[in-house]
C-alpha cells in the first residue's frame, strides 16, 4: 500500500465523490485541505484527535493542511446530532475557548518548521459580509436542501422548533470552502450533510469540485459520541493518569477501531489482536496496550509507564491513592460536583442516588453530609478525593 493509498483508506469512513478521484489529484499537485472546529468548549479531545491525526498524514506528505477556528459559527451553533437547539454563545466566550487550541492540537499537529499548518479564523471573511452580499450568496443553495436534513425532519415531526440560526448554519460552515479555495474538507461523519453543502457551493460559485473526507466517530461503552457536549470528555491535555484511566474505561468493542484510526500499529497486527479476542481472549491487556501507546503518544513514554503503573495499583490491585485533595466543612454535594461528568448539582445527586460515592468505604446517600479532615472519598470508579 503506497502512501497516498494508505492515507485514504485507514481510519476513512466514506470519500466523496471518488477516492480514485482525490488520490489522481494528490499525485498531480500538492492539495489544500481543512478541517474546521467550532470553539463551544475549551477542551480539546480525544475524538478531535482522529481528525489531527488524518491532518498531519496529509501534512508529513506535504500538502497544505488549514486548521479553521470557527470563532464566527461557534456563535451560532452548529445543529449536527442535537436534538435540542445547542447554546448560543458570545464572542468573548468563543475566543476565550479558543485561546488555547493550537497549544492542545499541537501535541499532534505542527505549527511551525517545515510546511507548517495554517491557522484560520472564519470571522476573517463571514464577519466582513453584508446582509445583501449573504442574501445573494445563499441563492446558491436551497430550503429543500437543507430542510432535507435527517435532525430537521426528527424536530419537524415531533413539532419541536428549528431555529434561523440552526437552519443557516450549513450555508455558514459550507462558505467557509469557498473563502479559503480548498480541495479537500475533512470532519466526522455527523458533519457530513454540512460538508456536502460546502461540495455545492463550490461547484455553483467557483465551479470547482471539492472532495470530502468523513472520518469515523469515537464512541463510548453506551454508544454516545466522546465530545465536549456528551459528558464523557476524553481530553489531550489530561493529565497522563487520568487520561490512562479514561481510555481503559472505553468498551471492550471500541479496542480494534481505536487502534485502526489512533495508532501507528499495522493492520496485521490489528487483525490478529481482533482474532485473538474473538477467540476468547482477555481484551483487558488489549485495552492496557491501547492505553499505553495512546498515552505515550500524547506524552511521554516516561509518563505512559507512570500512568500504567498507577493504574494497576489503583484498579487492579485496588488501593486506591486518595491524592486529590478538597477541604473539609463543604457539603459532599458540592465537593463532588467539580468531579462529574457534567459538573452539576443534579450529575452530583444522580451519582450519590446510584450508590457511586464512597465516604471512608461506605456508600452515602445524603449529599448534605459534611465532610471533615482526613474523609477519604471515591467518586464513580476512578476519582480519588481526600479531604485536607
Amino acid at each position: 500500500m503506497d502512501k497516498i493509498e494508505e492515507v485514504l483508506t485507514r481510519g476513512v469512513a466514506e470519500i466523496l465523490p471518488t477516492k480514485e478521484g482525490l488520490a489522481k489529484l494528490m499525485s498531480e499537485k500538492k492539495i489544500t485541505l481543512y478541517q474546521g472546529f467550532d470553539p463551544t468548549g475549551a477542551q480539546l479531545h480525544i475524538g478531535h484527535a482522529v481528525g489531527f491525526r488524518k491532518l498531519a498524514q496529509f501534512q508529513a506528505l506535504g500538502h497544505k493542511v488549514i486548521f479553521l477556528i470557527g470563532d464566527f459559527t461557534g456563535m451560532i451553533g452548529d445543529p449536527s446530532g442535537k436534538s435540542t437547539e445547542r447554546k448560543v454563545l458570545t464572542r468573548e466566550e468563543v475566543l476565550e475557548n479558543a485561546k488555547t487550541y493550537k497549544e492542545q492540537a499541537g501535541r499532534i499537529l505542527k505549527f511551525d518548521g517545515e510546511n507548517p499548518v495554517e491557522i484560520k479564523y472564519n470571522s476573517e471573511w463571514l464577519g466582513k459580509m453584508s446582509a445583501i452580499e449573504f442574501l445573494q450568496l445563499s441563492h446558491n443553495l436551497t430550503y429543500t436542501q437543507v430542510v432535507e436534513r435527517d435532525m430537521f425532519q426528527e424536530r419537524l415531526k415531533k413539532r419541536q422548533d428549528v431555529y434561523m440560526n440552526e437552519f443557516l448554519y450549513p450555508f455558514m460552515q459550507a462558505y467557509d470552502s469557498v473563502a479559503m479555495n480548498v480541495d479537500l474538507e475533512i470532519g466526522g461523519q455527523d458533519q457530513k450533510f454540512n460538508m456536502l453543502m460546502g461540495r455545492k457551493l463550490m461547484r455553483n460559485i467557483l465551479h470547482k469540485e471539492k472532495y470530502v473526507m468523513t472520518l469515523p466517530l469515537l464512541t463510548d461503552s453506551k454508544g454516545n459520541k466522546i465530545g465536549k457536549t456528551e459528558g464523557n470528555v476524553i481530553g489531550l491535555t489530561d493529565s497522563a493518569k487520568e487520561f490512562y484511566a479514561k481510555i481503559m474505561s472505553l468498551s471492550d468493542n471500541s479496542i480494534v477501531n481505536c487502534f485502526t484510526i489512533l495508532t501507528d500499529k499495522s493492520i496485521g497486527e490489528i487483525k490478529q489482536i481482533e482474532k485473538d479476542i474473538a477467540k476468547g481472549k482477555n481484551p483487558f491487556e488489549f485495552k492496557k496496550q491501547l492505553a499505553f501507546d495512546l498515552t505515550k503518544w500524547l506524552n511521554s513514554e516516561k509518563d505512559a509507564k507512570e500512568a500504567q503503573a498507577n493504574f494497576e495499583k489503583t484498579f487492579q490491585e485496588r488501593a486506591p491513592e486518595f491524592n486529590i485533595k478538597v477541604n473539609a466543612g463543604e457539603s459532599l454535594i458540592k465537593t463532588i460536583i467539580p468531579f462529574t461528568n457534567r459538573q452539576s448539582v443534579s450529575a452530583a445527586k444522580e451519582l450519590i442516588k446510584q450508590g457511586a460515592v464512597d465516604i471512608n468505604g461506605q456508600k452515602v446517600t445524603d449529599g448534605s453530609t459534611t465532610l471533615k479532615t482526613g474523609d477519604e472519598i471515591k467518586v464513580g470508579g476512578r476519582t480519588f478525593l481526600k479531604v485536607k
